[in-house]
């Protein structure tokens, strides 16, 4: 196969990914009032690409979704600076998104390969868990006395606990998930 018909064939990949990974993230399971929810492993897509291409090909198709995200459903900040609108921007879609794609990075040291998958699937959805949580207490902190749970804690513990609420169960989810794909059609996860 020649260089060029390999590349082609990987942009269309990617881009059937991309396609896969919205219709799946429509497909959703339970929603956080103000942005969060658990899918129908909508980020496995992503991953995905991310074992049959590395990094590269991972980080790009990541960055391609995040932009498509912001398109479908970008909820502003609630202080309207210019700071807050980048912050949301980068911690919510961009980074968020993008790091997906760095799951073979976390898989390689592991011999076992559904150890290796488990792993980078855990690893990027915890950075991906991390972007949300910052941007919780740093830009949406003010919806905390919306919970009455939440009044008078801690930002960055009401953030963690938003956060993690619909965070954890997404990588448990996700995590399954890979390893039942993984168990079902190994040659998925190779190049």
């Amino acid at each position: 196969m020649t260089t060029s018909v390999s590349k082609t064939r990987t942009l269309v990949e990617c881009a059937l990914m991309i396609a896969v990974g919205t219709v799946l993230a429509q497909i959703k399971i339970f929603e956080m009032p103000y942005g969060g929810s658990v899918t129908l492993l909508s980020m496995l897509p992503f991953i995905l690409v991310s074992y049959r291409h590395g990094l590269a090909w991972g980080l790009l198709t990541g960055f391609a979704n995040s932009l498509l995200q912001m398109l479908m459903g970008f909820y502003p900040p609630p202080a309207g600076t210019p700071v807050a609108f980048v912050g949301v921007v980068l911690l919510d879609y961009v980074l968020a998104f993008t790091v997906l794609g760095a799951a073979c990075v976390f898989a390689k040291p592991f011999k076992n390969r559904m150890v290796g998958i488990v792993v980078g699937v855990a690893a990027v959805c915890c950075l991906r868990f991390v972007c949300s949580w910052v941007s919780g207490a740093w830009l949406w902190g003010s919806y905390q006395d919306s919970y009455e749970w939440a009044v008078g804690m801690n930002v960055w513990l009401y953030s963690l606990i938003y956060n993690g609420s619909y965070m954890l169960p997404e990588l448990v989810l996700t995590s399954i998930g890979a390893a039942a794909l993984y168990k079902a059609a190994p040659k998925l996860f190779k190049a």
